[in-house]
């Protein structure tokens, strides 16, 4: 547990202090093998994944940055609360730059993910039923969300749990969202994240999902979103 709210915590800290103005903003490595959430999802998948569609959002990103001066000191998150003041690039390549890099840490080997803290089950319970009727209305807000896009649980101003769905690469961190607030889990919707295993199924890889969820990852930052809220 210690190891990973580590390794969260410094990949929490790469996206709030990296900018543009020091060499651009890169692509980090995943935290486990390319093959180390088969078969949920496949090898072939996360390379394309990352390699080739995360990379080409930090490209596109720079690009867009380096366009706009003004830009260049802020980081990544300050950027998207005030993505409503930026160039569509910064919008769409900022938020799939900052939500790939949240989707990889969101995730582990299947069977190694472990249960939600006692603190965020309890919160589960309290505002979304229960474990299983989270699973059900988050499997459900990925389905409905017509086209591309995310599905989020997150911590909203007043501490309580909210299911959301964001279309294309937008996120409950945005200033252009109905739903604001502090993502702790997101799925991603795009077909390349699946398409290759599932086909058109994606009801059957929201389902499968869930195997590979490291609640460790998203019990420490509901802690860390209560803490900022107290």
């Amino acid at each position: 547990m210690r190891y990973l709210n580590l390794v969260f915590a410094a990949f929490l800290l790469s996206l709030v202090t990296q900018s543009a103005a020091a060499q651009g903003f890169s692509l980090a490595s995943l935290p486990y093998p390319y093959d180390a959430l088969a078969p949920v999802i496949d090898e072939q998948t996360m390379r394309i994944h990352h390699g080739r569609h995360h990379q080409a959002y930090v490209d596109n990103l720079n690009k867009a940055v380096a366009a706009s001066p003004a830009l260049a000191e802020l980081s990544l998150e300050a950027l998207l609360t005030q993505v409503s003041k930026t160039s569509d690039a910064v919008r769409n390549n900022g938020g799939g730059h900052w939500n790939h890099g949240f989707f990889w840490q969101s995730m582990t080997r299947p069977g190694e993910g472990g249960a939600p803290s006692a603190e965020l089950l309890a919160a589960i319970n309290r505002d979304l039923g229960s474990l299983d009727q989270f699973k059900a209305a988050f499997r459900a807000a990925g389905l409905s969300r017509f086209g591309s896009g995310w599905a989020w649980l997150i911590v909203t101003a007043d501490g309580k749990l909210k299911i959301t769905s964001t279309p294309n690469q937008d996120n409950p961190l945005m200033d252009v969202v109905a739903d604001r607030g502090t993502p702790i889990l997101g799925n991603d919707l795009w077909e390349h994240a699946y398409y290759l295993h599932y086909q058109n199924r994606r009801g059957d890889y929201l389902e499968a999902w869930w195997q590979v969820v490291n609640w460790s990852v998203v019990s420490s930052r509901y802690a860390e979103a209560r803490r900022t809220r107290e």
